[in-house]
């Protein structure tokens, strides 16, 4: 498991430059999870803080897709790509059919269970997306082309258009997306997992 590394000093910055001595880092490798400051009577000052190396982060996520492929009974390869807290994971599977499973269902089950953990270890100051073989790569192409379809058929019509039921990930897409246009606005109905967005025309 990941493990949360408590501090205590004078202020936050004495915390975060000890940390990093210790660990022969720098402070772009670690995540600040917890930070209290307390004034004491007798004591003065004290600080406290709890972090994560964000190399700890990756083993850890090597470590559970390992098991993972263990007990699915497949191959998975992992690939970790970070960027300002964001960690892509990047899997390639003998059997990619049981890991990214019916529309993607199997993926995105397995997306929600490693962000649910990773955000209980850095208290939610860490992002995890998770792909295989470009499934949600290609998945949001085809996606971002049916919305400049539908874009294009509401502004010639200007009658709105409502699209199949999304995840809150694809909605984000979509709303992203139509919000370049003027003339076109976006609205999210109804509860998950049938939860859809309607593309609507709005005059100036």
């Amino acid at each position: 498991m990941c493990e949360k590394l408590e501090y205590e000093g004078k202020n936050l910055e004495e915390i975060i430059q000890n940390c990093l001595n210790e660990h022969n880092i720098e402070e772009k490798d670690i995540i600040v999870t917890e930070y209290d400051e307390k004034n004491s009577l007798f004591k003065g000052k004290k600080t406290t803080a709890k972090i994560v190396l964000k190399k700890d982060i990756k083993e850890y996520l090597k470590e559970f897709f390992k098991t993972l492929a263990h007990y699915m009974n497949i191959e998975i390869n992992c690939e970790i790509k970070e960027n300002d807290n964001t960690f892509d994971v990047i899997l390639v599977s003998d059997n990619n059919a049981i890991l990214i499973g019916k529309e993607g269902k199997n993926l995105d089950a397995i997306q929600t269970i490693v962000r649910n953990i990773v955000k209980k270890i850095t208290n939610n100051h860490a992002k995890i997306n998770i792909d295989a073989s470009n499934y949600k790569a290609k998945k949001i192409s085809l996606l971002e082309k049916e919305i400049k379809n539908l874009a294009k058929e509401v502004l010639q019509t200007k009658v709105d258009v409502k699209l199949d039921p999304m995840n809150s990930y694809e909605r984000m897409i979509v709303h992203n997306y139509i919000s370049k246009y003027e003339n076109l606005s976006t609205e999210s109905i109804g509860e998950e997992p049938n939860r859809y967005v309607v593309i609507k025309y709005k005059e100036n």
